[in-house]
């Protein structure tokens, strides 16, 4: 068949090989073209345990102050509030234990392998070194801290996620990076890490160009309908039409899949990231700073602090206040540390009201499919996600429950 994917970051770019390897003539189309967006700026993390969603309870007490304190890494573009409220209704509608099960349980079977399915989505391809297999810790300043987290680690138990906690004096007869910084230390077991995410999808998605697929970067302007189904995509390039076509867009699938019905209530959940480049300092895993929420994670050559969440919209530029809390988060974690330049970056995360990403066919005719709405999980889900796609478009039947996943959920509203 001839299918269009359109969207070129992880998520796209998995679709684009695993259909490849099925058979078909697969072209991409993105705006920008690969890794472009949020799979260049993410931590790096293959977090197979990311199984708690933000919205947990009693969020709705604690956001409020969040937002006014400067310490916290939760922050809004308050203009942008009128636009946001429809959305948070529905977003703090899902905070409650029954929906954080529901949540864990579907994203169980979509990540747990995550690093097995980056290996097998690799493989040959040259992608391969840039895989590795790492603890995932999580620092706590205070061991107060880390047991007003107990909600979360007894819910990842729960569901079979392999965890050790230890002093953070004992963590640092490991890796002394973080001196004192740290009372009690969680190492996530089964995890892995990307040294460099930007470069990794743009070696797949050169090996897919390779292998004889097609990239073409242009703006999908709009799109047309006929009974539900799409028809045509309308480009800056001209009209594209194919068999079947994949919206991977990310956060800019909103406006496309409203068209189509799927009636996600969905926002952009902006993130941002700092790059120190040739540190002084060089941690030996990927930690996530419960404090700050945001992870520090060992790069090829640099050291990335990404994180944090602001509520904007996908048209406002950066804000000072999230940089201005990573810069003072590290320095007072790594009060030493020296390095030759920073880098200051924003991105979008795709955010469904319920947190859980669209997989799956948009039309009953199975003309189109979305691939979107990861949040936090793109990099980690995005290869699985690819292959499931592929899969259901060559017949086969996912190995996984896709309820919880399907577009049409949301129909009614």
């Amino acid at each position: 068949m001839r299918i269009i994917v359109v969207g070129a970051g992880i998520v796209g770019v998995s679709c684009a090989i695993w259909l490849q390897r099925g058979g078909h003539d697969v072209t991409i189309v993105d705006s920008k073209g690969p890794a472009s967006g949020t799979s260049h700026g993410n931590a790096g993390v293959l977090a197979a345990g990311a199984v708690i969603p933000v919205t947990t309870p009693g969020l709705a007490m604690k956001a409020p102050g969040m937002l006014f304190d400067p310490n916290a890494p939760l922050f809004l573009k308050w203009r942008y509030l009128p636009k946001l409220l429809s959305f948070l209704r529905h977003y703090m509608g899902f905070a409650n234990d029954a929906h954080v099960d529901v949540y864990g349980s579907a994203m169980s079977t979509l990540l747990h392998d995550t690093v097995d399915q980056h290996r097998a989505l690799a493989a040959g391809t040259g992608a391969e070194k840039f895989i590795s297999d790492e603890d995932y810790c999580f620092g706590y300043a205070t061991k107060a801290a880390f047991e007003a987290d107990a909600y979360g680690w007894k819910k990842r138990k729960a569901a079979g996620f392999k965890y050790e906690v230890v002093a953070g004096a004992d963590y640092v007869e490991v890796d002394p990076s973080y001196g004192e910084a740290f009372e009690v230390v969680v190492r996530c077991k089964n995890h892995g890490r990307i040294s460099d995410p930007g470069k990794y999808v743009q070696t797949l998605a050169d090996h897919f160009v390779t292998k004889g697929g097609t990239l073409r970067i242009c703006d999908v302007q709009d799109i047309e309908v006929n009974n539900g189904a799409i028809t045509m995509l309308n480009t800056s390039h001209g009209d594209m039409t194919a068999d079947k076509i994949v919206f991977a867009m990310g956060p800019w699938s909103k406006k496309i899949a409203h068209k189509l019905g799927v009636k996600v209530p969905f926002e952009s959940e902006r993130g941002y990231h700092l790059e120190f480049i040739n540190p002084s300092t060089m941690p030996l895993n990927p930690m996530m700073v419960a404090s700050g929420k945001f992870v520090l994670t060992p790069m090829d050559g640099r050291l990335r602090a990404a994180g944090v969440i602001e509520f904007g919209g996908l048209e406002n530029g950066p804000s000072d206040g999230p940089i201005d809390f990573l810069k003072r988060q590290v320095a007072e974690i790594l009060p030493d540390l020296k390095y030759d330049s920073i880098v200051e970056w924003m991105g979008h995360r795709p955010a469904p009201a319920d947190s859980l990403p669209l997989i799956g066919a948009n039309d009953a005719a199975g003309k189109s499919y979305s691939a979107f709405g990861h949040q936090h999980v793109g990099l980690t889900g995005g290869p699985k996600t690819g292959r499931i796609i592929a899969d259901l478009i060559g017949g086969k039947r996912a190995n996984i429950d896709l309820a919880p996943f399907d577009p049409n959920k949301f129909k009614a509203h």
